[in-house]
């Protein structure tokens, strides 16, 4: 896909994200983009996702309902926003003929392997975020569209929130933090997601799920260590476990996924999440 000629409609486009893919299909050389949020397209207003598909040859869907304790209350609401929306942009988009980027999560899975999860395994969602975006893979794959699904985890950005500002922020002013040992994944750039993204459409990638991660593995207890020394703040991270803090939705113990499928089509991956961190701290740490 040559996307300096691609007409591309981007939902969430202001999210953390969404924010990086903007940037990334922009330095690929498109120019005829439609860009919007919540109030600029509501996907779940079928006839309007139908209107504004018709106009696109590629559709990116970065909308999504991420609040993942609040989820467990409003279980309904993520739904919607994480399953009948997708669902209705797969269906137009298979009714056109244009391209579909659906983006998902390791939550999808039971977090309880010590192997990566490959692409085309078993989903068994634990929290009730998960199960809303297990079931908007599941509307995407259904409607027969041209899409690829893109599932990743414990992303970081410029653009919004995040664990590196969070770690950074307290570690300066508590001067000591503790950190869950427990919890595996691999810490993930939002712009190397975007960039990958284009690596897929731009080479054509078959219809599909990819897995969009940093390579290598870590706990969140390491990564935040990685995070204070970027910070210079010095060896302030304890270890501690998940038990010292009771949310209302579990977390993945194992969030780590495998990259068959797109190592099979010789298509670059992300490398490791170590050197990508050392890339994007003065960014994200400014």
């Amino acid at each position: 896909m040559n996307l300096s000629r691609t007409r591309i409609l981007i939902t969430g486009a202001h999210g953390m994200l969404g924010t990086d893919v903007v940037d990334a299909v922009r330095a690929a050389g498109a120019t005829a983009l439609r860009l919007t949020d919540r109030d600029g397209l509501d996907i779940l207003d079928a006839d309007a996702v139908a209107t504004a598909v018709a106009e696109a040859d590629l559709v990116i869907n970065c909308a999504a309902y991420t609040a993942v304790d609040a989820a467990e209350e409003h279980e309904e609401l993520a739904h919607a926003v994480n399953a009948i929306g997708p669902g209705f942009l797969a269906h137009a988009a298979a009714t056109t003929g244009a391209r579909l980027v659906h983006i998902s999560t390791d939550y999808v899975f039971a977090g309880d392997a010590r192997t990566p999860y490959a692409e085309d395994a078993p989903t068994a969602p634990a929290s009730a975020y998960g199960r809303t975006k297990a079931a908007g893979e599941t509307a995407v794959r259904d409607s027969g569209a041209d899409a690829l699904i893109l599932r990743t985890a414990w992303l970081y950005g410029r653009a919004g929130p995040c664990f590196p500002k969070t770690i950074a922020k307290v570690g300066r002013e508590r001067g000591a933090l503790s950190v869950v040992t427990d919890q595996t994944g691999q810490p993930t750039w939002t712009r190397d997601v975007a960039a990958f993204m284009v690596r897929l459409l731009e080479a054509d990638a078959p219809a599909g799920i990819y897995h969009a991660t940093s390579a290598g593995q870590c706990s969140w207890y390491d990564f935040a260590r990685e995070i204070v020394a970027s910070a210079g703040l010095g060896d302030i991270v304890s270890p501690t476990d998940s038990s010292a803090y009771q949310r209302p939705a579990p977390r993945p113990a194992w969030s780590v996924l495998g990259h068959d499928a797109h190592e099979a089509l010789g298509i670059e991956g992300i490398g490791q999440w170590r050197e990508r961190w050392a890339v994007a701290a003065d960014e994200l740490l400014a």
